[in-house]
């Protein structure tokens, strides 16, 4: 037998295999080796199991002993901490929003995001974002409050987007909006605030990329390693109008699922998230 014929025996995992592992939580480099055999390939398989299934164990059992909070929740209080100490005020609105906040966003009937939406009944729908909510606090405080001054929430959001390694229907959104910095400083203040985050979430290394956005046009995502975890803005947005917002302002838009994924080295998302199947990012079906 020649060796391109000994080569071409060789096996990789099934396809069933690589799941199992990859809910496990197995390291990506572990999937991509081959085997001379179905047996010497069901023996490896079957010693990464045991060995990712004693781990998740192992996980398990501190989380019991420990007081420790999950993932998702010590995220949200380790960025709530950091935007109060930065002088940001919390605020928390309603899970349900109307077809006229949308309309206002943008999102006018035919546009493609809102095939997206959960709809409910008499025009009203699941946010889907929580801008339209943060627009109208931003107007009604800019009555009452000096400037510059800063609001953030933290809290559900709701799409239909196709479930895969780095979507969920149902995710967890931080958002912080700035009012009242001139505008030629927004740039900075973005990246200063960008910082703050990122820290505050544990991620060290990030790139800041410009994009465009089909509701506020041009715009700057955060990314790590190619995973875009925040989307920001700086500036005069045609939109503001429509919420009675005359002057510069500031807003990013992170989704915590996609930051504790990029820290913790997740290769799907829904170990991140809220779920049934996994607790803390440990699968339950060990």
């Amino acid at each position: 037998m020649t060796a391109d014929e000994a080569k071409a025996l060789r096996l990789r995992l099934t396809t069933t295999q690589e799941q199992r592992l990859r809910e496990l939580g197995a390291d990506p480099l572990v999937l991509g080796g081959d085997f001379a055999g179905a047996a010497a390939r069901d023996a490896a398989f079957k010693r990464l199991e045991d060995g990712l299934v004693r781990r998740s164990r192992r996980q398990l059992q501190e989380l019991r002993t420990s007081s420790r909070a999950p993932q998702l929740v010590e995220l949200e209080t380790r960025l709530r901490a950091a935007l109060a100490g930065a002088g940001f005020v919390q605020v928390v609105t309603p899970l349900i929003i109307t077809t006229e906040a949308l309309t206002r966003m943008g999102m006018e009937q035919g546009h493609p995001l809102r095939e997206q939406v959960f709809w409910l009944d008499d025009g009203r729908c699941l946010r889907p974002m929580l801008a339209p909510n943060l627009y109208t606090v931003l107007r009604r405080l800019g009555r009452i409050w000096s400037r510059p001054f800063g609001i953030f929430e933290i809290g559900p959001c709701f799409r239909r987007d196709s479930k895969g390694a780095r979507h969920l229907n149902e995710f967890t959104m931080l958002n912080l909006v700035e009012l009242g910095r001139p505008a030629e400083e927004c740039r900075a203040r973005l990246e200063e605030l960008a910082a703050l985050v990122m820290e505050a979430a544990g991620v060290g290394e990030y790139d800041l990329v410009p994009t465009e956005s089909a509701v506020y046009g041009e715009m700057v995502d955060i990314e790590v390693n190619g995973i875009e975890v925040c989307s920001a803005f700086g500036g005069r947005n045609p939109l503001d109008g429509d919420w009675g917002i005359v002057e510069p302002w500031v807003g990013l838009g992170f989704g915590l699922e996609r930051l504790v994924m990029a820290r913790e080295g997740y290769s799907g998302i829904e170990r991140a998230g809220r779920s049934l199947s996994y607790v803390d990012g440990v699968r339950l079906n060990i």
